[in-house]
């Protein structure tokens, strides 16, 4: 749905346009990535002068080479889709809702709580964001608040925009402090970088803490002005938004006795053996209590050096448990968290396919070594920054995209005197950015906001290109 560009702010206005152009010109998430595939062929035939009957060969290796990495990512995102849909985190969600008093107010607070959450945990994170966005959007048409819906789901993605990546459970950060990783088996690093030189280090806490500020400020001038304004009405049937039965979704996930664990009692009486100990809290809260209990262990007897993909969800998996603590309930809510992952799950193999292309083509060694080789000690951080942005939109998978390019980038971090914890950040945040421009991880918050792609990317667009000014500055100036 086209928005008023006549009117308002230079910013509003430039918002309302890029809303536009995007609106009538990108396509669906999933013929996004089948037009990358196409695109990544043609360039290693082209460019690499590859046969096209390897780079095809190349596209069916690099379906499987991501399996087990996939999975991580797939249970990140589950296990925060099922504490963000526990009732303790929906009430908090409601009361935050019914805070703000205009659309500007509420644009800002579901952006400030998708990236202060996102850098906990990137799918909670992403699931909160996406809760909020649309909790919120209910709550504006109950209170009459004029806020512009496609804006606000931009705000609940923005932790994957800029935060997810620089915090607790950013890909590459945690992968170069994961035993075993492919940068210490190749000898590209000497050993395991911890987390105290990039989630904790003073460089990235300032980045983190400036950008949301500065992202919080281009919001709130973003919002239209209320007589532009799109409300959720614009967007989603309102039979699927005040009706609990015809939703499905939130209302069920808070009313369902069944569904909330550890916050009342079972919808039935278990009536055989199996069914009582499914429905158990001890049997639940043991193994629950277990896995948080060894996850603490290892943090305490081996501090910030801890902290790697294994152990975040890890960790997760048996909070969510302790949070519901009956087991039937805490299945129940994977499976619908697993529903809700089915986009992800079907693009994935076409990224990792795209990958295989890029890796075994050269063409990704290519386009970084391109890049880098522009790079001073100075402006290296900028450049790391762009090169991930760059090959992130092929390739939109922080791990995954980090082992095509990592090699590339923390050689010539190595040569040019840069930390690799700095160039393992300043990737980082190159390959969140570009995440307001690729579709793939908004597939879950479209799903639960019902909005369309190309209704909400034009702000994604927008705030990619009015970030580019502070994140130049940022990495470049901020001492390491």
């Amino acid at each position: 749905m086209s928005t008023e560009t006549s009117s308002g702010s230079a910013i509003q206005r430039f918002g309302a346009r890029m809303s536009n152009v995007v609106e009538r010109v990108m396509p669906s998430p999933f013929l996004f990535a089948i037009l990358l595939s196409y695109v990544v062929f043609v360039g290693g035939v082209v460019v690499e002068g590859a046969n096209p009957a390897a780079m095809v060969t190349y596209w069916y290796d690099g379906f499987w080479v991501l399996l087990s990495f996939a999975m991580q990512m797939v249970l990140i995102l589950v296990t925060g889709y099922a504490l963000a849909y526990h009732p303790l985190v929906q009430r908090g969600i409601e009361r935050l809702t019914a805070v703000p008093n205009d659309g500007k107010q509420a644009v800002v607070l579901v952006g400030l709580i998708s990236m202060v959450v996102a850098w906990v945990h990137w799918g909670l994170g992403l699931i909160v964001g996406a809760v909020m966005a649309r909790e919120m959007g209910r709550q504006a048409a109950k209170r009459d608040l004029r806020v512009h819906y496609p804006l606000l789901c931009l705000a609940g993605y923005m932790g994957m925009g800029l935060t997810w990546h620089w915090g607790l459970a950013g890909s590459a950060p945690l992968l170069m402090n994961t035993p075993g990783n492919v940068f210490v088996e190749q000898g590209i690093v000497s050993g395991l970088i911890p987390t105290s030189e990039t989630v904790f280090h003073p460089y990235t806490l300032t980045l983190v803490v400036t950008g949301i500020l500065y992202t919080a400020l281009v919001l709130y001038l973003l919002a239209p002005q209320p007589s532009n304004a799109e409300g959720i009405t614009n967007y989603v049937a309102e039979s699927k938004l005040f009706d609990s039965a015809a939703d499905g979704g939130d209302d069920a996930a808070v009313t369902d006795p069944d569904a909330v664990g550890a916050d009342a009692g079972p919808a039935t009486v278990p009536s055989t053996l199996g069914e009582k100990i499914n429905q158990s809290r001890v049997v639940g809260g043991v193994i629950a209590l277990t896995g948080v209990a060894f996850a603490a262990y290892s943090f305490a007897t081996q501090g910030l050096s801890a902290l790697n993909l294994n152990i975040v969800n890890f960790l997760f998996l048996f909070l969510g448990l302790a949070l519901y603590t009956r087991p039937k309930a805490y299945q129940e809510q994977f499976y619908d968290a697993i529903t809700s992952t089915g986009g992800i799950v079907l693009q994935f193999p076409l990224y990792a396919g795209i990958i295989g292309m890029m890796n075994n083509s050269g063409l990704s060694g290519t386009m970084a070594e391109a890049l880098v080789s522009l790079s001073t000690p100075a402006t290296f951080p900028a450049v790391a920054w762009m090169t991930a942005a760059v090959i992130n939109v092929f390739v939109p998978s922080g791990g995954g995209e980090w082992t095509v390019i990592g090699t590339t980038v923390l050689q010539a971090a190595n040569e040019l005197g840069v930390p690799a914890g700095q160039a393992t950040i300043a990737y980082a945040v190159g390959d969140a950015h570009t995440n307001l421009l690729q579709p793939f991880w908004a597939l879950p918050l479209l799903g639960i906001t019902g909005i369309r792609a190309r209704d909400m990317f034009g702000y994604g667009v927008t705030m990619l290109l009015l970030l580019i000014p502070f994140l130049a500055v940022g990495l470049i100036f901020i001492p390491y």
